[in-house]
């Protein structure tokens, strides 16, 4: 196949993988005052898809196994645009929470087995996952931002809003429908195992645990923490909006430069550093624009780099899938604990600077993962 095809198959399935889950954020109080649905519920529907995220990422193995690689992300399109367009169908919280597991099944699949298409399709390229994490950004921070616009547009239909995006699945459908054909060429004796006896791939798994949780935390968080510095809720919503922005430049050519220069780990200490710069900038009440754009290029750069790491330190597609599916899956069940965390913490203290300090600590644990896969790596040379 050609290569702009692999890139534009590439394209479409990244950026179907978060528009389900940040399409809601921004309604959930309408969704609250138009279904009666409780505050805890609300939470559910952003906590559940990162929570099956990192349930079902190991799945996407044996998935693989049984129906080939494309197929496997087909199939898991086909889940993600199906429950995305239910919930323009039938308007009920029941079918919200059902579409919001349906919906994270269905990511938690596609992830590692994305990682595995580009091993396989790209194997000397590992700077091509800066399409993959742009185009995730992109699909997030479209959703998240014109949500509201097309529900007001769309005469207050929530529904609409919602199932809107299933457009996007229909799109990389049309595409990987090239692939569903395609005959399955793996062999058992190339199937990968979990890693779960690696030492390293739990340091991996670790690393990426905390670094999805700081991001979504922030995600979470960063606004009502901007409020309690005093800020007005349209500065607070702003900051949100950089701190997503400011993510796509650095993920489209920090995965890149690591992949022709190498210095995998000093880049990902320094984009640790960033974030640890960003937090204490809100601790001491600094300026919240500082503090927003030093933890999103700390945050656009860990992300794809995390992507990139089993990609270039292993030798097959399968062993690429199977080190990405054990990171995920145990990095985004943390993943989903952060933002749960930080809402304790300030329930329990009235105040987000303890929870500040967590994310610090956080940060600093990162870091100290990076130098332990710096110390016991051998396959970081990514030159």
């Amino acid at each position: 196949m050609r290569v702009w095809f692999l890139l534009l198959a590439l394209f479409l399935v990244s950026i179907n993988l978060r528009p389900s889950i940040t399409s809601v954020a921004p309604l959930l109080e309408t969704m609250q005052n138009t279904l009666g649905m409780s505050g805890t519920t609300a939470s559910l529907l952003t906590t559940l898809p990162v929570l099956c995220m990192g349930l079902f990422a190991p799945f996407a193995v044996k998935i693989s196994e049984r129906t080939g690689l494309e197929r496997g992300i087909f199939y898991s399109l086909i889940l993600i645009t199906a429950a995305t367009a239910f919930r323009g169908v039938f308007g009920n919280t029941g079918t919200l929470v059902v579409t919001a597991f349906l919906v994270g099944v269905g990511i938690g699949v596609a992830g590692p087995l994305v990682s595995g298409f580009i091993k396989q399709y790209f194997p000397t390229r590992p700077g091509v996952v800066s399409i993959y994490t742009v185009s995730m950004a992109l699909g997030a921070g479209g959703a998240a931002g014109l949500s509201v616009p097309i529900y007001e547009s769309a005469g207050q239909s929530l529904m609409f809003a919602l199932a809107v995006w299933s457009v996007l699945g229909v799109l990389a459908l049309v595409v990987w429908s090239r692939f569903a054909g395609k005959e399955k060429t793996d062999q058992v004796s190339e199937r990968a195992p979990l890693p779960f006896k690696s030492g390293r791939a739990w340091l991996l798994t670790v690393f990426f645990g905390l670094m999805s949780s700081m991001f979504y935390t922030v995600t979470a968080w960063v606004a009502p923490i901007i409020q309690g510095m005093g800020y007005s809720s349209v500065t607070a919503g702003s900051m949100l909006t950089v701190f997503a922005l400011i993510q796509i430049p650095v993920s489209l050519f920090l995965p890149g430069l690591v992949a022709k220069y190498g210095y995998l780990v000093p880049a990902l200490l320094v984009c640790s550093t960033l974030e640890l710069i960003g937090v204490f900038t809100l601790i001491f009440d600094g300026p919240p624009l500082l503090a927003v754009v030093a933890i999103g290029l700390g945050a656009g750069g860990l992300f794809p780099l995390a992507l990139m790491m089993p990609i270039i330190e292993t030798e097959t597609h399968q062993q690429a899938s199977a080190l990405s599916a054990m990171s995920q899956g145990g990095g985004y069940i943390l993943a989903a604990l952060g933002p749960l965390g930080v809402g304790a913490v300030y329930d329990q203290f009235n105040s987000f600077t303890p929870a500040l300090y967590a994310m610090a600590v956080v940060v600093m644990l990162m870091a100290v993962m990076q130098i332990l896969l710096g110390l016991t790596g051998k396959n970081l040379s990514v030159k």
